[in-house]
């Protein structure tokens, strides 16, 4: 099983890699006009970008707002809220760059000053003048141009920037992912220093540790030890040792397991308003089964039992049900936190690893089985067909 374990490095190395070599950055971007601008961001967020010149003697703020992975049917805004003390609520009064896709052509573009949370966008004047207004979109990345001329004294913004569906050419309510509402923060227009929105860092960092947490046990080590108890003990040399690995990496899953649940149901306490029902529903049933699974260990009558037969039915069942959900609820986790896409391409490879080498040796363990059964049914005499040489 040796392999096995060599998988979980892969699996760490691989993302490391991926991360590195795959990332972009707004210092590797370039533009259609080749414009080049002073200073430039990578927002924490949604797969955006900021790119700016900054003059403080006259308040001109020259942009780009670039944004990646963009849906062909959603429309994308970047926007200065003029009220820096509202980083908890900075949509409200923020003064948007709304870019909406079009059948053919570059996206249309307007200003649209929010007033509040039930807002269609609709065109209008912001509280700052804007020029030189226009986007592109190539290459599945929409790129929102324009010139904001600002007060000579601000050198700090609140800027917001967002992603939402258009419904019948009006844009709709964007999503309620956690992109989607830590899509803010400040940014001090000389420095190039960046801030998160209130809280949003510090509960960024409990999801993705919630998400760790399960990744590991539900998603790796439960795998895992279930492959030990299913490809170990066809070895008659592996018996008892395979049985002590797989209650070894099954308990060990399920405590961090516990552990990854216990932060989702903290998690889900704070964010009042915040629900992702199938991914919830999903996690208390897998706490439920695997709580029945540590049980059910506790509680496994002898080989020679009665009722032993009966055990093992439901301990492979409810043990292969539980790994089929998490791996479900690992990828509704993905599309909820919308990590770097090479987090899932990772978590895909070492599954499909997985699935390829736990093909193998089902192959392999059948044939030894059928091997050792047709062994078994052959006479067993020590010379000629009956043993005495006739």
């Amino acid at each position: 099983m040796a392999a096995m374990f060599k998988l979980l490095t892969a699996f760490c190395v691989l993302v490391s890699l991926s991360s590195f070599s795959d990332a972009q950055t707004c210092k590797s971007q370039t533009f259609t006009s080749n414009q080049v601008f002073t200073s430039c961001s990578d927002l924490p967020y949604l797969n955006a970008f900021l790119h700016w010149t900054f003059d403080q003697s006259t308040g001109k703020l020259t942009m780009a707002y670039r944004h990646t992975s963009a849906s062909a049917t959603n429309w994308v805004a970047w926007a200065i809220n003029p009220d820096l003390t509202k980083t908890q609520q900075a949509m409200t009064g923020a003064q948007a760059l709304v870019a909406i896709p079009q059948t053919s052509g570059a996206p249309s573009v307007r200003t649209s000053p929010i007033d509040g949370y039930n807002t269609n966008l609709e065109n209008g004047t912001l509280s700052y003048d804007v020029t030189g207004l226009s986007a592109e979109s190539q290459n599945g990345e929409v790129t929102i141009y324009a010139t904001w001329t600002l007060p000579t004294n601000i050198t700090t913004i609140l800027q917001v920037w967002q992603e939402g569906p258009v419904e019948s050419g009006t844009p709709s309510k964007h999503g309620s992912d956690v992109a989607n509402l830590n899509a803010a923060g400040t940014l001090d227009l000389l420095s190039g220093q960046t801030a998160g929105s209130g809280g949003a860092s510090s509960t960024l960092r409990k999801k993705n540790i919630h998400a760790v947490l399960n990744v590991v046990s539900w998603g790796i080590l439960m795998p895992l030890g279930a492959m030990v108890a299913r490809y170990l003990k066809t070895f008659k040399a592996a018996d008892p040792a395979w049985f002590y690995l797989h209650a070894g990496c099954q308990t060990s899953a399920y405590i961090v397991g516990v552990a990854g649940w216990a932060t989702g149901i903290k998690l889900g306490s704070d964010s009042a308003g915040v629900q992702y029902d199938t991914h919830r529903n999903i996690g208390i049933t897998l706490f439920c089964l695997g709580t029945l699974q540590v049980f059910a260990l506790l509680l496994r009558p002898n080989k020679d039992h009665k009722f032993r037969f009966y055990w093992n039915i439901y301990h492979h069942l409810t043990g292969y049900l539980v790994i089929i959900l998490s791996i479900v609820n690992i990828f509704e986790g993905f599309n909820i936190l919308k990590p770097n896409k090479n987090w899932k391409n990772s978590y895909i490879g070492l599954i499909i690893a997985l699935a390829v080498q736990a093909a193998l040796l089902e192959a392999y363990t059948w044939y030894v089985v059928l091997k050792r059964k047709k062994a078994e049914k052959a006479p067993h005499g020590s010379n000629g067909v009956n043993g005495y040489g006739a």
